[in-house]
């Protein structure tokens, strides 16, 4: 057999072996993404029947993951969750995320001299990761590593209005919590504004989280898949009459941030 005979023989088993290894990271994504929707943990039969896999498949997909730390088994009936792995990657994602925007938060916080927060979505919250804040005497301040609501807030709003209509559908009730009369409570209310946000790509926050705080934010789905908001919370006093300047800068500042990651 000369050369090139062989060679042609063992590129479709390389090619194979590929396909394989593909299928397999497909399959480990889609288990890992189905068990960050039950942070209660799953049992393999739950999972199998979620994912639509064999329950052999999944027991040695999660026996890998499980030597990594990406799941854990806990409690007595034999469920599975996410493990710690995860969170240890996720701190090096976010860590790496405030740096590369941390001068964008700067800039913006010093052209508008005001307090400007970096937060990401996680599961069904805002999720504060970064700010800087304004030196003035009155600000509005949020503390990183909290987590707001998503419906009545202006980055949780911006971050909804990139969400498909599936990923939508979990998040928003037929009825959502009220924080202050101002707040939005229907979800086809909500949706009308989502509309709005996608077509002008900043959302607003008047006085519907909290009394006397009003907040503009703009949403990014950025290459790694996260999604991350940039907000301006600012006193209601200071805030009517200077949104449209406000909203300008946020912005110019967004255009340059999606410019950065090279998003459309």
């Amino acid at each position: 057999m000369d050369k090139s005979t062989s060679e042609s023989q063992e590129a479709p088993a390389a090619e194979g072996r590929d396909t394989n290894s593909v299928q397999v990271i497909s399959r480990a994504a889609a288990i890992l993404w189905t068990l960050r929707e039950h942070p209660e943990g799953l049992s393999l039969a739950s999972i199998a029947k979620a994912t639509g896999l064999a329950r052999s498949t999944v027991y040695r997909i999660v026996s890998t993951l499980e030597a990594e730390r990406f799941v854990a088994w806990v409690g007595p009936n034999g469920r599975v969750r996410l493990g710690l792995g995860l969170a240890t990657l996720g701190a090096a994602v976010s860590t790496d995320l405030r740096r590369e925007l941390r001068p964008y938060l700067e800039g913006l916080s010093v052209e508008i001299d005001e307090t400007v927060d970096l937060a990401v979505l996680d599961k069904d919250k805002v999720l504060f990761i970064d700010q800087i804040a304004t030196p003035r005497r009155l600000q509005a301040v949020s503390s990183v590593g909290v987590t707001f609501p998503l419906h009545c807030t202006a980055n949780g709003k911006a971050m909804l209005s990139l969400l498909s209509e599936e990923r939508l559908e979990p998040l928003l009730p037929a009825r959502l919590p009220a924080f202050t009369p101002k707040t939005t409570v229907t979800r086809e209310e909500l949706l009308l504004e989502l509309a709005s946000i996608r077509a002008c790509g900043i959302a607003f926050d008047l006085e519907e989280h909290a009394e006397g705080i009003c907040a503009i934010g703009a949403a990014f789905l950025l290459p790694s898949g996260i999604i991350a908001a940039i907000s301006i919370p600012v006193p209601s006093i200071r805030f009517y009459g200077n949104e449209d300047r406000i909203a300008s800068a946020l912005k110019r500042t967004a255009e340059s941030i999606r410019g950065f990651f090279h998003i459309l």
